[in-house]
């Protein structure tokens, strides 16, 4: 009995190890930082507020949803991208999971610069379709995952709040053709198959206005 009793606290001291040995290291801003002014820089900025249009603006964004699409530009065990991008495949390329996880925490302490949308009328009808969907067409309300005021759920939906509406588009653009698939469960493919080329361009304007 006592020999059972032993041999179960060093199975238990063993799972117990092998939990810890998983866990990832904290994530470090300090070294995030280091990285940025080494690659991110020229195209995101030192604050994550892109001065470029097609660039998107990484400030404030979660860091779980930043550390996902990092990865997501990489290759992995010979196996393609899920999101292949000339650019930003090769800047990631020599990046390890701890250097991402360090780059997403980074950015995500640093404050997106306020904007406002440029055609009050284009975001008007945005606004309806963010807020309220298309339900004849069984498009759901944008703010449903994203939440009313584009702040998304940290580990689930990104922030959407500030974007720029060109990066928005055309992402939106990219999902309804296929060439962007790493959305779980084709969440956001559905979505933008059902969507016009001024329907896409209505919400991304709202979009930009948002805080």
């Amino acid at each position: 009995m006592k020999f059972r009793w032993l041999a179960m606290l060093v199975v238990c001291a063993l799972a117990a190890f092998g939990a810890l040995a998983q866990t990832p290291p904290k994530a470090d801003p300090s070294k995030g930082r280091t990285i940025v002014n080494q690659a991110c820089v020229a195209c995101h900025a030192l604050d994550g507020n892109s001065a470029q249009p097609v660039n998107p603006v990484l400030a404030g964004q979660h860091a779980d949803y930043t550390a996902k699409q990092l990865a997501n530009f990489k290759s992995q065990g010979g196996r393609p991208a899920e999101r292949p991008h000339n650019v930003m495949s090769a800047m990631v390329a020599t990046l390890t999971a701890e250097d991402m996880r360090n780059l997403a925490a980074y950015f995500e302490l640093q404050k997106p610069a306020p904007r406002a949308a440029r055609d009050a009328e284009l975001a008007s009808l945005g606004q309806a379709i963010y807020r309220g969907g298309i339900a004849s067409r069984g498009i759901a309300a944008c703010a449903a995952c994203h939440g009313p005021n584009g702040a998304g759920m940290p580990a689930q939906y990104p922030r959407l709040a500030g974007q720029y509406a060109e990066y928005t588009a055309a992402q939106l653009r990219a999902f309804r053709a296929g060439a962007r698939a790493n959305d779980p469960n084709r969440m956001m493919r559905v979505i933008a198959e059902n969507l016009s080329d001024n329907e896409i361009s209505a919400v991304s304007e709202y979009i930009s206005g948002l805080r």
